[in-house]
Protein backbone atom coordinates (compact mmCIF):
# COMPACT_ATOMS: atom_id res chain seq x y z
CA UNK A 1 0.00 0.00 0.00
CA UNK A 2 0.79 3.57 -0.73
CA UNK A 3 2.56 5.50 1.91
CA UNK A 4 1.61 8.89 0.28
CA UNK A 5 -0.14 11.51 1.91
CA UNK A 6 -2.29 13.72 -0.76
CA UNK A 7 -3.03 17.00 0.04
CA UNK A 8 -6.32 18.20 -2.33
CA UNK A 9 -4.97 21.77 -3.65
CA UNK A 10 -8.13 22.07 -5.87
CA UNK A 11 -11.33 20.73 -5.26
CA UNK A 12 -13.22 18.32 -8.54
CA UNK A 13 -15.69 21.06 -8.52
CA UNK A 14 -12.87 23.78 -8.70
CA UNK A 15 -10.97 22.07 -11.63
CA UNK A 16 -14.17 22.00 -13.33
CA UNK A 17 -15.03 25.38 -13.23
CA UNK A 18 -12.02 26.27 -14.32
CA UNK A 19 -11.59 23.95 -17.66
CA UNK A 20 -14.78 26.02 -18.05
CA UNK A 21 -13.33 29.37 -18.02
CA UNK A 22 -10.48 27.83 -20.18
CA UNK A 23 -12.71 26.74 -22.74
CA UNK A 24 -15.01 29.87 -23.03
CA UNK A 25 -11.26 31.64 -23.59
CA UNK A 26 -9.98 29.49 -26.18
CA UNK A 27 -13.31 29.55 -27.50
CA UNK A 28 -13.39 33.36 -28.03
CA UNK A 29 -9.81 33.66 -28.84
CA UNK A 30 -10.04 31.31 -31.87
CA UNK A 31 -13.24 33.35 -33.21
CA UNK A 32 -14.85 30.61 -34.61
CA UNK A 33 -11.80 28.71 -36.37
CA UNK A 34 -11.28 25.14 -36.02
CA UNK A 35 -8.13 23.82 -33.63
CA UNK A 36 -6.55 20.75 -33.56
CA UNK A 37 -6.05 19.59 -29.68
CA UNK A 38 -3.61 17.47 -29.50
CA UNK A 39 -3.33 15.21 -26.32
CA UNK A 40 -0.10 14.89 -24.59
CA UNK A 41 -0.65 10.93 -23.09
CA UNK A 42 -0.74 9.87 -20.36
CA UNK A 43 -1.61 12.75 -17.99
CA UNK A 44 -3.29 15.28 -19.88
CA UNK A 45 -5.83 12.78 -20.97
CA UNK A 46 -8.35 13.84 -18.55
CA UNK A 47 -7.68 17.41 -18.63
CA UNK A 48 -7.76 17.35 -22.58
CA UNK A 49 -10.86 15.04 -23.08
CA UNK A 50 -12.90 18.06 -20.44
CA UNK A 51 -11.68 20.77 -21.97
CA UNK A 52 -12.87 19.96 -25.55
CA UNK A 53 -16.46 19.22 -24.35
CA UNK A 54 -15.77 22.72 -23.48
CA UNK A 55 -15.05 24.37 -26.99
CA UNK A 56 -17.49 25.90 -29.14
CA UNK A 57 -15.20 25.40 -31.95
CA UNK A 58 -14.97 22.86 -34.32
CA UNK A 59 -12.49 20.55 -32.54
CA UNK A 60 -9.99 17.93 -34.27
CA UNK A 61 -8.16 15.90 -31.39
CA UNK A 62 -4.87 13.93 -31.91
CA UNK A 63 -2.22 12.21 -29.42
CA UNK A 64 1.45 12.09 -28.46
CA UNK A 65 3.24 10.26 -26.21
CA UNK A 66 6.01 12.28 -25.15
CA UNK A 67 7.92 12.14 -21.77
CA UNK A 68 10.95 13.04 -20.17
CA UNK A 69 10.25 11.91 -16.96
CA UNK A 70 9.87 8.05 -16.55
CA UNK A 71 8.82 6.99 -13.44
CA UNK A 72 10.83 9.75 -11.44
CA UNK A 73 9.83 12.61 -9.75
CA UNK A 74 12.46 14.74 -11.81
CA UNK A 75 12.87 15.94 -15.19
CA UNK A 76 15.80 14.24 -16.81
CA UNK A 77 15.61 16.91 -20.22
CA UNK A 78 15.80 14.32 -22.24
CA UNK A 79 12.65 14.78 -24.10
CA UNK A 80 11.30 11.24 -26.00
CA UNK A 81 8.43 10.61 -28.25
CA UNK A 82 7.25 7.35 -28.17
CA UNK A 83 3.91 7.90 -30.17
CA UNK A 84 3.83 10.50 -32.52
CA UNK A 85 0.38 12.07 -34.08
CA UNK A 86 -1.78 10.32 -36.46
CA UNK A 87 -2.23 13.19 -39.04
CA UNK A 88 -0.42 16.01 -40.28
CA UNK A 89 -0.62 19.88 -38.86
CA UNK A 90 0.45 21.40 -41.47
CA UNK A 91 -1.85 24.36 -41.71
CA UNK A 92 -3.26 23.73 -38.93
CA UNK A 93 -4.35 25.98 -35.70
CA UNK A 94 -2.77 23.60 -33.05
CA UNK A 95 -3.59 23.73 -29.16
CA UNK A 96 -1.38 21.52 -27.02
CA UNK A 97 -2.90 20.40 -24.00
CA UNK A 98 -0.75 19.33 -21.16
CA UNK A 99 -1.37 18.23 -17.35
CA UNK A 100 1.70 20.23 -15.80
CA UNK A 101 4.25 22.45 -17.29
CA UNK A 102 7.74 22.58 -15.19
CA UNK A 103 11.02 22.20 -16.52
CA UNK A 104 9.70 23.39 -19.78
CA UNK A 105 11.90 20.92 -21.97
CA UNK A 106 8.56 18.94 -23.50
CA UNK A 107 6.50 21.97 -24.08
CA UNK A 108 9.45 23.97 -25.99
CA UNK A 109 10.54 20.96 -27.70
CA UNK A 110 6.99 20.35 -28.93
CA UNK A 111 6.31 23.83 -30.08
CA UNK A 112 9.31 24.17 -32.21
CA UNK A 113 8.43 20.80 -33.99
CA UNK A 114 4.95 21.61 -34.53
CA UNK A 115 6.19 25.05 -36.01
CA UNK A 116 8.63 23.69 -38.01
CA UNK A 117 6.13 20.92 -39.29
CA UNK A 118 4.22 23.98 -40.75
CA UNK A 119 1.15 24.50 -38.50
CA UNK A 120 -0.44 27.85 -39.03
CA UNK A 121 -0.67 28.55 -34.88
CA UNK A 122 0.78 26.44 -32.12
CA UNK A 123 -0.48 27.58 -28.61
CA UNK A 124 0.16 25.78 -25.07
CA UNK A 125 -3.28 25.37 -22.91
CA UNK A 126 -1.81 23.49 -19.22
CA UNK A 127 -3.99 22.79 -16.38
CA UNK A 128 -0.83 23.70 -14.13
CA UNK A 129 1.95 25.39 -14.38
CA UNK A 130 4.85 25.75 -12.05
CA UNK A 131 7.05 28.46 -13.10
CA UNK A 132 9.89 28.54 -10.34
CA UNK A 133 10.70 25.19 -11.87
CA UNK A 134 10.88 26.31 -15.43
CA UNK A 135 14.51 25.95 -17.24
CA UNK A 136 13.74 26.71 -20.37
CA UNK A 137 11.35 29.82 -21.24
CA UNK A 138 8.20 28.57 -22.85
CA UNK A 139 5.06 30.92 -23.71
CA UNK A 140 2.16 29.33 -22.15
CA UNK A 141 -1.32 30.83 -23.92
CA UNK A 142 -3.68 29.52 -21.37
CA UNK A 143 -3.17 28.30 -17.45
CA UNK A 144 -5.31 26.41 -15.42
CA UNK A 145 -3.52 27.23 -12.55
CA UNK A 146 0.00 28.52 -10.94
CA UNK A 147 1.58 26.54 -8.29
CA UNK A 148 3.91 26.74 -6.26
CA UNK A 149 7.10 23.74 -6.22
CA UNK A 150 5.37 20.99 -4.82
CA UNK A 151 4.53 17.62 -6.49
CA UNK A 152 1.05 17.17 -7.44
CA UNK A 153 -1.36 14.08 -8.58
CA UNK A 154 -4.93 13.48 -9.50
CA UNK A 155 -6.71 14.46 -12.71
CA UNK A 156 -4.29 12.91 -14.73
CA UNK A 157 -1.11 13.19 -12.71
CA UNK A 158 0.68 10.09 -11.52
CA UNK A 159 3.42 9.28 -9.42
CA UNK A 160 5.25 5.94 -10.86
CA UNK A 161 1.70 5.60 -12.72
CA UNK A 162 -0.48 5.83 -9.45
CA UNK A 163 -3.44 8.45 -8.12
CA UNK A 164 -4.17 9.14 -11.96
CA UNK A 165 -7.51 8.73 -11.00
CA UNK A 166 -8.40 11.11 -8.58
CA UNK A 167 -10.96 13.62 -9.17
CA UNK A 168 -9.03 16.44 -7.40
CA UNK A 169 -5.73 17.81 -7.75
CA UNK A 170 -3.49 17.14 -4.72
CA UNK A 171 -0.39 17.66 -3.49
CA UNK A 172 1.92 14.62 -2.57
CA UNK A 173 3.46 14.60 1.07
CA UNK A 174 6.40 12.07 0.52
Amino acid sequence: MAKEKIEVMYSEEEVNARIRELGAQISADLKGEPVKLVCILKGASFFACELAKRLTVPVYMDFMYVSSYGNGTESSGNVRITKDLDAPIEGENVLIVEDIIDSGHTLHYLSQEFQNRGAAKVMICTLLSKPDRREVDVPVDYVGYVIPDRFVVGYGLDYAQRYRNLPYVGAVEF
